[in-house]
């Protein structure tokens, strides 16, 4: 059966970063943001970790965004959810100071180009732990536009998360694909390399490798994104 989807993650893989410096931009100017309207900043950073658990623990009967902000409610009260246009602000303004600490690779559009030019489509297959809005924000420091895409996965239209298998299924349902139409890539051995285990070709980036468990990698095809564009010319 013949390659018709390229899956590509985006944090560390298309958007170059060192995730914990990320997470600390993030959060830093999330609680900033988000002071002056009462919330404390460590009781804020707690209650997303939890609504992020959350999330990667959902079973489907939920959005991940439902998810979220039932857990976000539990924590500060449902009341808070009338905050969310703030969190919005954030991510159109504040959020905006987190790419700083993220690096920038020319050859992200390429890969995206190269893809195209091959007759393949690209999805964007990121953890679906952010709403839209943040999403499209990443997506453009990465030098490229959400239209690039067929699909995003984000918060609001998900229902899963990595490392679920069930999360790709979902991604293959919306398709309508099979797994053996489509190529996973990514940089985190335990989130991406999994969608193997459907029958999914993957290749592992490894420009800013996660591999958190010291799992071997050595089956895996792998690489800088110069590699990467050989393996993409040879599918």
């Amino acid at each position: 059966m013949s390659i018709r989807y390229i899956l590509f993650d985006l944090d560390g893989t298309l958007l170059p970063m060192d995730q914990d410096l990320f997470i600390k931009a993030y959060f830093k100017g999330l609680a900033t943001a988000l002071a002056p309207y009462g919330y404390d900043p460590e009781k804020l950073i707690g209650a997303i970790w939890a609504g992020t658990s959350a999330m990667i623990g959902n079973r489907g009967d939920r959005t991940n965004e439902e998810v979220f902000w039932d857990k976000f409610c539990a924590i500060f009260g449902d009341a808070v959810r009338g905050d969310e246009p703030k969190f919005d602000t954030f991510y159109r303004t504040g959020f905006q100071q987190v790419q700083q600490v993220c690096g920038f690779d020319p050859r992200a559009a390429q890969v995206i180009q190269t893809v195209k030019d091959r007759g393949f489509t690209p999805v964007l297959a990121t953890n679906p732990i952010f709403p839209a809005i943040a999403t499209e924000s990443r997506i453009g420091w990465a030098g490229l536009d959400k239209n690039d895409f067929a699909l995003y996965t984000t918060y609001e239209n998900s229902r899963f998360c990595k490392p679920s298998t069930d999360y790709y299924l979902q991604i293959l349902k919306t398709l309508g694909a099979s797994p053996e139409e489509c190529v996973m890539v990514g940089n985190d051995v335990g989130e991406d390399m999994v969608a193997q285990t459907l029958g999914m070709q993957v290749f592992l980036l490894t420009d800013c490798l996660i591999n958190k468990h010291g799992a071997d990698i050595s089956s895996y095809p792998q690489g800088s994104f110069d590699a990467l564009l050989t393996f993409l010319q040879n599918l």
